[in-house]
């Protein structure tokens, strides 16, 4: 491994720690990050900011944090914010490296090149095929898409379907670098719990934003038709308010609850102590959640989109893309097998931290943006 300390710079995230509105990128980012600045290098987060005051938080695990502020308004938030962080960058910071997370943000890949900077993308998935844009957002999508891969020194996919998707595209060789699995270990407390009013092993869960990409209008329905004193626990809400989260909060099922957003330590003893942690997507890369959730041993559920075959192999429940029917079948499943789900979880926990691992990860990133060579495995 190259030993020189490298400047890098990052944005294309929202908040660090994962706060109100996160998504998988900022879990991601509040793991990689603080280990590239263990191992000597320098790190600065550019992140989001809605309304003023600005956070009083200037630096997390030694990696710098810069506020600027964007707008509330769906898509352009991203846009506005990326194009302010690529020129405080290119006149405000001796970053060398820059890593860019979204490909919609591609376009500052070209400013950003002209001024010397390398730059590295991280493309999560094909995004324009995404449900929740607009078709001139797919569009826009698919345009950057084609600058994401010829004008980055390098695009990180994170599952091997969207890799050799973009390759056939494309004709280009991309690099594959999954995501970690591993937990921090937390102290047993069940004040979340009391607080939300369930009990340990009496609750499904599902952690995550409020958008059609998740597949929340199957698991409602699915679990309605379930007998069962269990509750269903949906926690996170829409990054920006939406009639679709408005839409998925008018069930009457009083097993329901929505507790909003929770965050830190509280997020895994909530996964650690479900009965069984569910993800009903539509669309994923490779997702950080699943293996959060199967790196604690909790009983998962997921839909059968390869992303998530590909991570849970034969240590989960699967049931065919968006069928709410499949899907209340595998709920009804785990309530009648209890030890057999417990014993699959069990086995994945083994696989998944054989296979996923974050110091891999790190060593993968730096190897990238060190300059010594893609990642194409």
């Amino acid at each position: 491994m190259n030993e020189k300390k490298l400047q890098i710079a990052v944005f294309g995230i929202r908040n660090m720690p994962p706060s109100t509105g996160s998504a998988g990128e900022d879990k991601f980012a509040s793991e990689l990050y603080p280990r590239l600045v263990e191992r000597g290098h320098e790190m600065t987060a550019y992140l989001r900011v809605y309304k003023k005051p600005f956070p009083e938080l200037r630096e997390y695990k030694g990696v710098k944090l810069v506020y600027l502020k964007t707008t509330q308004r769906s898509g352009f938030d991203t846009l506005l914010h990326s194009m302010k962080a690529t020129f405080h960058i290119i006149f405000h910071n001796t970053a060398k490296v820059v890593h860019i997370h979204n490909g919609g943000n591609s376009i500052w890949a070209v400013f950003l090149r002209l001024a010397g900077k390398r730059v590295f993308i991280s493309q999560d998935g094909v995004d324009w095929k995404r449900e929740k844009w607009s078709w001139y957002a797919k569009l826009y999508l698919y345009v950057s898409s084609m600058i994401t891969a010829y004008v980055s020194n390098d695009v990180i996919i994170d599952n091997v379907f969207s890799k050799e998707f973009f390759e056939k595209r494309f004709k280009e060789k991309f690099s594959f670098i999954p995501y970690g699995s591993e937990v921090p270990a937390v102290e047993d407390d069940d004040t979340i719990l009391k607080k939300l009013g369930i009990e340990a092993g009496e609750y499904f869960l599902f952690v995550g934003r409020f958008i059609p990409d998740k597949g929340l209008h199957y698991l409602i329905p699915a679990f309605e038709k379930i007998m069962t004193d269990k509750q269903l626990v949906l926690v996170g809400g829409s990054p920006n308010p939406s009639e679709y989260e408005a839409k998925i909060q008018e069930t009457n099922d009083d097993r329901i609850i929505f507790p909003g957003y929770v965050y830190g330590d509280d997020v895994v003893r909530l996964m650690k102590n479900a009965y069984t942690y569910i993800q009903p997507s539509d669309v994923e890369g490779l997702s950080p959640v699943i293996l959060m959730v199967m790196g604690l041993g909790t009983p998962l559920i997921c839909s059968d989109i390869q992303e998530n075959k590909f991570i849970v192999q034969e240590d989960a429940g699967i049931f065919p893309q968006g069928n709410s029917d499949g899907l209340t079948a595998q709920l009804e499943f785990n309530l009648q097998y209890p030890a057999e789900i417990q014993e699959r979880a069990a086995k994945g926990k083994n696989s998944i931290y054989a296979r996923f691992n974050w110091e891999k990860v790190t060593d993968d990133h730096l190897s990238l943006f060190s300059g010594e060579g893609k990642t194409v495995g």
